[in-house]
């Protein structure tokens, strides 16, 4: 088969369309052959030798993916051979082929093309288990995303408009606060020009916001701190800022704050399977009835893997950059 290869660590252009082996499954894993996938920055990361996958995973990129199953393990039972699934997976998703956990499988959404479906797993995935499983966002709260037009921040508008909750973004233009703003976000907050911490204050009476989800670490954090309401949660799941700074932590004793950071990929089995189920149950459904759609802003084919690199990198896109596996 085709995959995309990680030559040396460095910029896109080290990213290799290349003959592999396919990959063999286990028993408790279904081999998919990949429709699309999709880009995240923790791509870009382990292109760069800074997020290397975990030990016994695929050293291809790719952390999910959509396509039809081609064969099951004997201890898989809900999957059968030809079925139109997505997923999310360590690692391998830049190839014609991948292994996965039948724990980590996922039906391709009513109403969602099978390229469309790769947008989602990780997305659903991320945003379900940091904001609503780990920081208990509920209905009638307030909710701060910062990158509102990533491909995580457009999932996060929709899903927790879907729910009830007042939204709030931050992002570096006009177009993607534009973008944020019909996607549902309630208040759009360009960091370029404004103050973030301000703005949070004066649209909140003051109080601040419930939750926080933050992909940019220590560059943000004391000012996060800031713009949390009493009983306030913060979730970092990226450094994008920095991962070392100085914070007051009167801030948090005062205001019974939580900060908490996690991601997907070196979980466990068991615990990527119970956040999977969760999403299956708590997101499809929104999905089927078209209250989140997928945002794509870019579709490439496979090897054009470093053009999609390239573009992530750029910080332009809104949404989801997909590549397409022929």
């Amino acid at each position: 088969m085709k995959a995309i290869v990680i030559t040396e660590a460095g910029g896109p252009e080290v990213l290799q369309l290349q003959q592999v082996d396919a990959p063999k499954i286990k028993d408790n894993e279904v081999l998919i052959r990949v429709a699309a996938t999709a880009l995240n920055r923790a791509d870009t990361l382990q292109r760069l030798g800074r997020y290397p996958p975990p030990k016994g995973e695929s050293e291809f990129p790719g952390l999910e993916c959509s396509g039809i199953v081609e064969a099951v393990g004997k201890d898989v039972h809900r999957w059968k051979i030809g079925d139109q699934v997505c997923a999310l997976v360590a690692g391998g998703g830049y190839a014609e082929k991948v292994a996965v956990p039948a724990g980590q499988v996922l039906p391709v959404p009513p109403n969602i093309s099978l390229q469309d479906a790769a947008s989602f797993p990780e997305v659903a995935c991320t945003v379900w288990s940091t904001v609503f499983m780990m920081s208990h966002l509920s209905q009638g709260e307030t909710f701060l995303i910062h990158g509102g037009s990533s491909g995580i921040g457009t999932f996060a508008i929709q899903l927790a408009k879907h729910l009830g909750v007042k939204v709030f973004v931050t992002a570096g233009s006009e177009e993607k606060l534009a973008a944020c703003k019909e996607l549902g976000a309630d208040v759009c907050i360009n960091y370029k020009t404004e103050d973030f911490v301000s703005r949070v204050k004066e649209e909140t009476a003051g109080k601040g916001v419930d939750v926080i989800l933050d992909n940019i670490g220590a560059l943000y954090l004391q000012r996060n701190l800031e713009s949390l309401n009493i009983d306030g949660r913060l979730f970092i799941i990226g450094f994008m800022g920095g991962t070392t700074t100085e914070i007051n932590l009167a801030s948090l004793l005062s205001k019974r704050l939580t900060v908490q950071a996690a991601g997907l990929r070196n979980r466990s089995l068991e615990n990527k399977a119970a956040i999977v189920n969760e999403v299956e149950k708590h997101v499809w459904p929104a999905i089927a009835e078209g209250k989140i759609k997928p945002v794509v802003y870019k579709r490439l084919p496979l090897e054009e893997a470093a053009e999609g690199h390239r573009i992530m990198e750029s910080s332009k896109h809104i949404g989801k950059i997909i590549l397409l596996v022929p």
